[in-house]
């Protein structure tokens, strides 16, 4: 398959190629921007102010602006951001090709503390220029490290609106390709301090494919709180967990991500084929599923939890219709929260109240009663606005937000934000459910910041049960549950999981994950060798086989080992864990046979106490420049203290002086290896890069992109990645033209423009 893929990249050069010359994400010029019925459809809704209607149709019909995000959570990113503004933006300003003055980026106005830049420069200018060639180097660079993410600006919207915080419990219902999943994971690590943050990240999504682009997105982030699994989201399944008293109780979500499937008519201006293949059926087709996945998600919601609703089409078909008929599903239990002051400087339109509803056919019909009975199985009761005046003003639709290309050069958006006050109307009906409500209220307000879930403690023995049997939701829930699954789910009282399938390459069977007991004999070398303080979790350790030799250990977070533990069988996990630890059979000789990974240094290393070399600035360009220097090579302090460590596995750090404001102001942590005479740095060339950089050395390789084969080494840590990044590279190659996210918003492919994906110790 991978061989395929890679084929049929070289027959469609002419397509990049117009992708290039037109600008960042524009191109396709043989599709004509034009589709009458679209326009037709959005004159009549309304929802363009009066007179604006040319402007909104010309700017769909520009290509949209490049933006990036820096990724908040790292202490570094005031780094990132002061390089970007001091070494590349301030020449760009000054810089002329052609006659034709380059626009330099600008900050997002509503981003918080100018963490996302959009710009309008093509790639066809960034290569006729040496300066833009470095500037692009270095968003590759900083892309592959996870410190900078390309991703639309209005797919920045919806994790912001959830305010996350780092004990909260997070579901990213359809979460492929990832983009947002990366910023709830920066928010939950905003204190870089805390290795183990309370809460934790589920980012799931129907596609097993899909899946393995948030592995790709999530595993920049290295963070051991984030866990992808594969599920259909109009029944996702209703998990586990245990509390301290070692009783089982439904995991209920702080914080839900509902950015559902849509016809993605807002995207017009980067996936061009949406021009000649809009139709008003995609709406009606699409809007039973997002329905359904949003029941779902305010049923697993906490009582006090807030869940966004969002998609990437302006119909409120899609929009406020699903919006308002959740509402009124709920009786109340659910309230649209008003946003309007959480975002100053973001322009939006505030939802409609009123809408119509077109066939594909061209017949309106703006009431339920007007369809004629041929048209039910098409057309459902919930597509239209209520007819009630009251109930309708008290749902306060204009508190959603509809963001316009035109009134900031973006793609459009739809979002809302749900708070659940109350207790789902369908949930309450568990007469056996409700006993020891009290005590189990009570234990989970004092864990947990939010109000008590309505769903206590199950009684021991008896079989959890979900929302939906018992009303409204458990119909549409089951309406979206795969075939195979009904008989499971009736048994267990869940909703099953999905059907087995057959092994495929790339996927549908993954290696198992084994946690390690606190007894495992490979903890007896390591916590002599490393020191480790006696608050380690040994618990959270786990590997992914079996038998035989373990090569690679990982770390999760404690919450979310207990929700693995517990729900084992209702689980599809795709990948989760940090890898802290890889087996090195040089390293058995030296007093341990793992030596540490570079990708969890920041979890593992505060659990460190011995094997640490603290490094100045000049030990660390000598460490990253230099493939294995002597340790002659290093100032008087770091030599020192080498030559009082045996070989082996060490950690580089190094630690900010406030009193020298020229040099980086955050902490360095790098893996290394004490050689017997030597000293070498196991760090990515990518993280190399952006740590040189950092360091305020120059940083720039050759346009054919040559670079140093990897050590053997570091290729045995590479092995267990190649299925997996073939998997990737198959999943963009679909990805084009089917992503109704954020197109190739992860990075992926502007990463193979790079020419250089190894990783090496240079």
């Amino acid at each position: 398959m991978g061989k395929r893929s890679r084929q049929r990249q070289k027959t469609q050069p002419a397509g990049r190629d117009h992708r290039d010359n037109a600008g960042w994400g524009a191109g396709y010029a043989d599709i004509v921007k034009e589709n009458k019925l679209f326009e037709h459809y959005y004159k009549e809704q309304g929802l363009v102010p009066e007179g604006e209607f040319e402007q909104f149709m010309n700017a769909m019909r520009e290509p949209l602006p490049a933006t990036i995000r820096i990724t908040g959570y790292k202490s570094h990113a005031k780094e990132i951001l002061h390089c970007l503004k001091e070494k590349y933006f301030k020449d760009i300003e000054k810089l002329e090709i052609d006659g034709q003055k380059i626009e330099a980026p600008q900050p997002l106005s509503w981003y918080p503390d100018e963490q996302a830049w959009h710009t309008n420069m093509s790639r066809k200018i960034i290569r006729k220029c040496p300066l833009l060639e470095k500037f692009h180097q270095f968003l590759v660079s900083e892309t592959e490290s996870g410190n900078i993410s390309r991703q639309e600006a209005v797919s920045m919207i919806p994790p912001l609106l959830l305010k996350i915080e780092s004990h909260h419990k997070i579901l990213d219902m359809c979460a492929a390709p990832g983009s947002k999943t990366a910023q709830l994971i920066e928010m939950l690590h905003s204190d870089m301090d805390v290795p183990f943050p309370e809460g934790f990240v589920i980012a799931n999504d129907v596609d097993n494919k899909r899946c393995y682009l948030l592995v790709h997105q999530a595993k920049r982030l290295n963070s051991p709180c984030i866990m992808v699994v594969n599920h259909d989201a109009s029944c996702f399944p209703m998990l586990q967990i245990q509390d301290c008293d070692g009783k089982k109780d439904i995991l209920f979500y702080d914080r839900i991500l509902c950015d559902v499937p849509c016809s993605g008519d807002g995207t017009m201006r980067k996936n061009i084929d949406v021009w000649k293949k809009w139709t008003t059926s995609n709406s009606l087709h699409l809007h039973g599923l997002q329905m359904r996945i949003a029941v779902r998600g305010v049923e697993q919601l906490a009582v006090g939890g807030r869940m966004v609703y969002s998609t990437c089409s302006l119909n409120p078909i899609e929009d406020e219709a699903v919006i308002a008929a959740l509402l009124e599903k709920s009786e109340g239990a659910l309230e649209l929260v008003d946003c309007s002051s959480d975002l100053p400087g973001l322009k939006w339109m505030p939802g409609v109240t009123s809408w119509k509803l077109m066939t594909k056919e061209g017949k309106w019909y703006t009431d339920w009663s007007e369809v004629p009975t041929s048209r039910h199985t098409q057309i459902r009761p919930t597509m239209f606005a209520p007819t009630d005046a009251e109930k309708l003003a008290g749902m306060h639709l204009e508190r959603c937000m509809r963001i316009l290309p035109h009134h900031q050069n973006t793609g459009g958006f739809f979002v809302a934000v749900l708070l659940k006050k109350a207790p789902m109307p369908w949930n309450k009906r568990y007469p056996k459910l409700r006993k020891e409500a009290s005590s189990s209220a009570e234990a989970r307000t004092q864990s947990s910041p939010v109000a008590p879930a309505e769903t206590p403690c199950l009684p021991e023995g008896e079989e959890m049960q979900e929302g939906g049997n018992g009303g409204g939701g458990g119909e549409e829930a089951q309406a979206g549950a795969p075939k195979g699954a009904s008989s499971s789910a009736k048994q267990d009282g869940v909703c099953g999981p999905p059907p087995s399938k057959k092994m495929k390459l790339f996927g549908y069977k993954e290696d198992p994950f084994v946690f390690l007991s606190e007894d495992d004999p490979v903890f007896s070398t390591m916590q002599s060798f490393y020191d480790l303080s006696p608050n380690f979790p040994k618990m959270n350790v786990l590997t992914r086989t079996h038998e035989g030799k373990k090569r690679h250990l990982y770390m999760v977070s404690k919450e979310l080992r207990n929700v693995m533990l517990n729900n084992s069988e209702r689980l599809k996990i795709i990948n989760t864990g940090v890898k802290v630890w890889s087996r090195n059979s040089d390293g058995e000789e030296f007093g341990c046979a793992f030596r540490l990974a570079q990708e969890g240094i920041y979890t593992l290393q505060p659990y460190i106490r011995s094997r640490i070399i603290t490094a100045s600035v000049e030990d660390i360009k000598v460490l990253l420049t230099q493939e294995n220097p002597f340790l002659s090579k290093l100032e008087a302090d770091a030599r020192a203290q080498a030559q009082k460590i045996v070989m082996g596995s060490i950690v580089l750090k190094y630690i900010p002086n406030p009193n020298k404001p020229a040099e980086p102001q955050c902490s360095i942590q790098l893996c290394g290896w004490r050689g017997k005479t030597s000293i070498r740095a196991f760090v990515p060339r990518n993280e190399r890069h952006h740590y040189l950089r950092m360091l305020g050395v120059e940083v720039f390789r050759d346009k054919q992109g040559v670079g140093q084969k990897p050590t053997d080494e570091e290729a045995k840590g590479e092995e267990e990645e190649e299925e997996e990044e073939a998997a990737v590279a198959v999943a963009e190659e679909d990805e084009r033209g089917l992503d109704l996210d954020n197109g190739s918003e992860n990075g992926s492919s502007e990463v193979k423009m790079d020419g250089d994906s190894q990783r090496t110790s240079v």
